[in-house]
């Protein structure tokens, strides 16, 4: 005899089941692998969403650039590829993920000399960012 809980309307039949009475949408014995799918699958499409988010105004881009060259490139070297902090080449840049590149740009990392800008830059500004690194169309005249 399997023991059952109700939850959410249903009952769960089992750790990898959960069952619908009689007349609900889902089918019995319906694998909760289904749901942990869905919630991965939103996971990804919210990591992805990042770079969905509004570009920046044409004056606001050229101000990101200057920021990029000067402040990032007094450590990160004028053509950013290294010098106190790491090489911000597309290349260098190609085994990081997006979002971790975006959280170091607006939380430092503590123990490094790598600064927090989220006082002077918004996640729409280090997302944007992160998206030239990593096309390489950092180059500023």
């Amino acid at each position: 005899m399997t023991k059952t809980k109700q939850i959410f309307g249903g009952t769960i039949c089992s750790a990898f089941f959960f069952c619908k009475g009689p007349g609900k949408k889902l089918t019995d014995r319906q694998p909760v692998t289904l749901l942990f799918s869905i919630i991965i699958a939103g996971m990804l499409m919210g990591s992805t969403a990042t770079f969905a988010a509004k570009v920046p105004g044409e004056t606001r881009k050229s101000e990101l650039l200057h920021l990029l060259k000067h402040d990032c490139g007094s450590c990160h070297g004028l053509a950013l590829k290294g010098g106190l902090g790491p090489a911000l080449t597309a290349w260098a840049l190609d085994n990081k993920p997006a979002l971790y590149l975006v959280d170091t740009i607006l939380a430092g990392r503590p123990g490094t000399p790598m600064p927090p800008w989220k006082a002077m830059l918004s996640r729409q500004d280090a997302t944007w960012l992160v998206d030239v690194l990593l096309k390489g169309e950092h180059r500023v005249q």
